[in-house]
């Protein structure tokens, strides 16, 4: 697995345009999240159908022609720094297949946020355009309105990367032992949804996996997993780096499936580093090469997440 392209960092007055390629966005959120943006001095601006509502499927923002080509249009926007997501959800697997990868890769790098579904676009800006993108707060989500933690480490990821590189685990180590290789990951569910089609990859090999997921009970967590290891998609993982797991069952309950499905993988395996479905959500970087501690409980980038 090789490291992808590192976008370049913002810097203030940066526009950043807001896209809903997922669930319905709640306009109150949206402009909390909006007004602290502008208190970073940068420019935000909200795609057209950020609002929107798909007329007899109440769990999309609105339909996936018009959601697809607000990403496409920002993406492709010379004006455009960054492109970050209004929320998560559902929706963002209906979108790859619409878009118009050729000309987002003229368009060249620029920087990607979110987390949650967005896994389905984090894999695909992988495959696609070899892009580094960051796994963090969306614009409209409780966690980025009112968590200053959340907000702190976004804003050190967007403006000064180097000051965030090591990541600390909250836990002890699943699996002990250190390895090194290039981030990916995201959402489990959706990491094992994605398997076989053309925009995700392959297999994790050579990688560091991180993941997390939410209101998935513990055999859901399972059987994700053993999907995942059924089709080999584990083989040569270098290591792996759990997040949260947010209303998926009692913790020793998960945790036990979490050892029986990756402690046999015999690489490291690092719980609670932070970032995902939970209160004060640090930020992780996609396509970036690190070295794992499981010892440690550490976390830590080779380079910045954006140059």
């Amino acid at each position: 697995m090789k490291e992808l392209v590192r976008p370049s960092r913002l810097a203030p007055g940066a526009r950043i345009a807001v896209v809903a390629p997922s669930g319905p966005v709640a306009e109150e959120r949206l402009q909390a999240g909006l007004d602290l943006l502008r208190g970073w001095d940068l420019d935000p601006v909200v795609a057209p159908h950020v609002l929107d509502r798909h007329r007899t499927l109440p769990h999309l923002a609105g339909a996936d022609a018009d959601r697809a080509a607000d990403l496409q249009h920002a993406w492709c926007d010379p004006r455009v720094d960054a492109v970050l997501c209004a929320r998560g959800g559902y929706g963002a697997q209906r979108l790859v297949d619409l878009l118009d990868w050729d000309a987002m890769a003229a368009a060249g790098p620029k920087v990607f946020v979110g987390f949650s579904d967005s896994t389905a676009l984090h894999e695909a800006f992988a495959v696609r355009l070899g892009l580094t993108t960051l796994y963090g707060p969306v614009a409209a989500g409780i966690d980025f309105v009112k968590s200053a933690r959340a907000q702190d480490h976004l804003r050190a990821t967007l403006f000064a990367p180097e000051t965030v590189r090591t990541l600390r685990s909250a836990g002890v180590p699943l699996a002990p032992g250190r390895a090194r290789g290039v981030t990916l990951g995201g959402c489990l569910t959706l990491l094992a949804t994605g398997y076989g089609t053309p925009h995700s990859r392959p297999g994790a090999r050579g990688g560091l996996l991180l993941i997390e997921d939410v209101g998935e009970p513990p055999y859901g967590v399972d059987r994700a997993l053993t999907q995942l290891l059924r089709t080999g998609w584990l083989n040569g993982v270098a290591g792996v780096a759990l997040g949260s797991w947010d209303r998926c069952g009692p913790y020793e309950a998960l945790r036990a499936v979490l050892a029986d499905r990756l402690g046999g993988l015999g690489v490291p395996v690092v719980e609670e580093l932070g970032f995902g479905h939970c209160e004060g959500a640090l930020t992780v970087p996609f396509g970036v090469g690190a070295e794992l501690d499981a010892d440690e409980g550490t976390l830590t980038l080779d380079a910045p997440a954006l140059r």
